[in-house]
């Protein structure tokens, strides 16, 4: 095989400000970051395929020619953050079109004095309520009136709709009502989200909203992924979900809001994938970009939330357990009308992008206090390709500081100590309040800003170790690339933990089984690398919340103890206590199909002759210049030690080494930072 014919894959994570691709092949591993186009995402993902695919054989140029594309995207939820979805219609159960309004009726600000009302994605206008009606059991208590299907769409074509969701009460229990209502509107051509198909469970309000996202989002993405599939081929592109695997560009078309976290997904994937290379298996991940920061919890493998959240919404989907907060590299900096300094959640984004890009920003932002607190090299821009202006940040951190009655360097530390604490508490969301210790954790520091922070952080939370990645900068989009395909399936199977049959229970498991095989060997899966998983979701009699938990080993003997003894330790390391005597109930059965994939070789690190030699440098720490050197990544000797203060650039991230910490390179070009004493 020739070097222009070799198989090629591309990860490509699509940010808020910057689009980052990693290229690998049998020849290696090739990265490229650019600014983001929010205008057109697309824009971007072409220019930098275009970019990395350059200079190339003629018939490998085309991205047609790519062995496989996984790509990350923001669109499903900017598109719902920004409220700049489709005009949809909900169709529920008569007497049930103010569910969206009334939701939950949970106040995330228990004594506030004005509760600020969640806009739902479908207005009360545009939702409508259908005869017919089932009862829990699945069994119908009034059949559907084709009549009134055909009003129905009459209406809904008159009042140009973009997109229908349907949502009919104990379909998780029989989806015929929901599939006689999608075939009575299908003559309208329009996209239908079906709540059997997207969320089969039992409550009601949450399957409503899920399924109510996916149709709101799905015109948009599916617009954008056929643009990028005439461009790249259908067959060559996947997507990354949130719950940390890769689906086909048809099934992310069909269900959008299986992709809402695909991009801090596909970080999470790669900071477990390179932690475990350094022999780290218990990691608190971090990854700092440059509109947000994403953290997570790994012990041992990624935790999976079906509590999620997107915005004020709830998305009770399979996601991984990330927790984020709106402070990043273009997180902008301002004083409060109390006259307290802010940092974000706004962000200066790729357009304008902070002072120092020299793009037409005005307002000072966290990458602006890094710049002029000597905290980021200059001319070590994105491998040197932008020169920041150090001057121009300077003069937007001196108007705030007049304004606050501090001197320039003084507001600037106050910038990045404001965005450390933000940052410090989502990380205490997810060790602390889930009940972990994260002194007993590495800290993976990654994204453009991660680095520059992650000393600070780790001081803040007592960490004694980090590992800051080869590849920090662009890791989510090495990690896209190592993401296995994956489909998950649920059926619920209310009952008493103590009446459960072992038979009955396998068989169950069994038939989700066949049609996990089925789907995933369309999707182009061998046997051979496929895993099925078994989980199941248990609470005690009477909560309203349940824990999943892996059966893998459902022996008929130990069935019942097992369970029993398992869910109650699990229940008291999130909520701090068991009990021994309440009944238990399983509630639904899981199954996860994982096709897996080729995964990245890195190749060992090797110093580079080009590299940036080591050279003196000051830092402004702790309200002091601090005499530091500056060096790049690529010069440190596999092995060697390097203590701080010091500041390690490479060309997509920069790390700040704080005095107390030494850092040593592995073998694969990764950073591994202990905190001496």
């Amino acid at each position: 095989m020739s070097e222009g014919r070799r198989k090629i894959w591309v990860g490509i994570d699509s940010g808020g400000t910057f689009t980052d691709l990693v290229l690998w092949s049998e020849s290696g591993l090739e990265t490229h970051k650019l600014l983001s186009t929010p205008n057109n995402p697309a824009e971007a993902v072409l220019d930098g395929l275009r970019s990395l695919l350059s200079g190339r054989e003629p018939s490998d140029e085309a991205p047609q020619a790519l062995h496989g594309v996984v790509h990350g995207s923001t669109v499903a939820t900017n598109t719902l953050l920004e409220r700049t979805g489709a005009r949809c219609a909900f169709i529920t159960n008569r007497g049930f079109r103010d569910l969206l309004t009334i939701g939950r009726q949970q106040r995330p600000t228990l004594y506030a004095r004005r509760v600020e009302t969640v806009t739902p994605p479908v207005a009360r206008q545009l939702s409508f309520g259908v005869g017919g009606r089932l009862d829990a059991a699945g069994l119908e208590i009034e059949p559907l009136k084709p009549d009134e299907l055909r009003d129905l769409a009459r209406t809904l074509r008159e009042l140009g709709i973009d997109a229908i969701a349907i949502c009919l009460l104990h379909a998780y229990a029989n989806p015929a009502h929901e599939q006689a209502v999608a075939r009575a509107l299908g003559e309208l051509g329009l996209p239908l989200s079906i709540s059997s198909e997207i969320l089969p469970e039992i409550r009601e309000v949450e399957r409503a909203f899920a399924t109510c996202v996916n149709a709101y989002v799905q015109p948009k993405m599916s617009r954008y992924l056929t643009a990028l599939e005439q461009a790249i081929g259908e067959r060559q592109l996947r997507v990354m979900q949130s719950d940390g695997g890769v689906a086909s560009a048809r099934l992310a078309s069909r269900q959008p809001v299986r992709t809402i976290l695909s991009g801090p997904a596909g970080g999470v994937n790669g900071a477990l994938m390179m932690a475990k290379m350094a022999g780290m298996h218990r990691v608190l991940s971090f990854d700092m970009g440059g509109t947000s920061t994403d953290v997570s919890l790994c012990d041992g493998e990624p935790t999976i939330t079906y509590e999620g959240r997107v915005g004020p919404h709830p998305v009770r989907l399979p996601m991984l357990d990330i927790h984020t907060v709106g402070a990043g590299g273009g997180s902008i900096a301002y004083l409060d009308l109390g006259g307290a300094l802010r940092v974000g959640p706004r962000s200066a984004g790729a357009e304008p992008g902070p002072v120092c890009y020299a793009r037409g920003g005005r307002e000072p932002t966290v990458t602006d206090a890094n710049l002029i607190c000597g905290r980021m090299l200059a001319d070590r821009f994105l491998g040197g390709r932008i020169r920041l202006d150090a001057a121009a940040a300077e003069r937007a951190l001196s108007g705030l500081a007049t304004q606050a009655g501090l001197e320039a360097l003084a507001l600037a530390e106050g910038v990045l100590e404001v965005a450390n604490v933000l940052m410090a508490r989502a990380l205490r969301v997810i060790s602390v309040e889930r009940g972990f210790d994260p002194r007993e954790f590495a800290l993976i520091a990654f994204g453009g800003a991660g680095g520059m922070h992650a000393c600070a952080l780790a001081e803040a939370l007592e960490m004694r170790r980090i590992l800051v990645p080869a590849h920090a900068g662009v890791l989510s989009a090495l990690g896209m690339i190592s993401a296995d395909l994956t489909r998950r399936y649920v059926q619920m199977w209310l009952r008493p933990l103590d009446e459960v049959d072992h038979d009955a229970l396998c068989g169950a498991f069994e038939a989700l089984e066949a049609r996990a095989r089925d789907e995933m060997t369309d999707e182009g899966v061998a046997n051979e690398r496929l895993t099925l998983r078994r989980f199941v979701d248990l609470r005690y009699e009477g909560q309203s919340y349940e824990l999943t938990l892996p059966l893998d080993d459902p022996r008929r003997a130990s069935l019942h103890d097992s369970l029993r003894s398992r869910f109650g330790e699990a229940h008291e390391q999130r909520y701090g206590y068991r009990h021994e005597e309440r009944p238990i109930e399983l509630v639904a059965l899981r199954l996860r199909a994982i096709g897996r994939v080729d995964k990245p070789q890195l190749a060992a690190a090797a110093a580079s002759h080009a590299a940036m030699p080591e050279r003196p440098h000051r830092i402004w720490l702790r309200g002091a210049w601090c005499d530091a050197v500056a060096v790049s990544r690529d010069a440190l000797r596999v092995g060697g030690r390097l203590h701080g203060p010091a500041l390690i650039a490479d060309d997509h991230a920069t790390t700040l080494l704080h005095p107390g910490w030494v850092a040593l390179k592995d073998r694969f070009g990764s950073l591994l930072l202990n905190r001496k004493g």
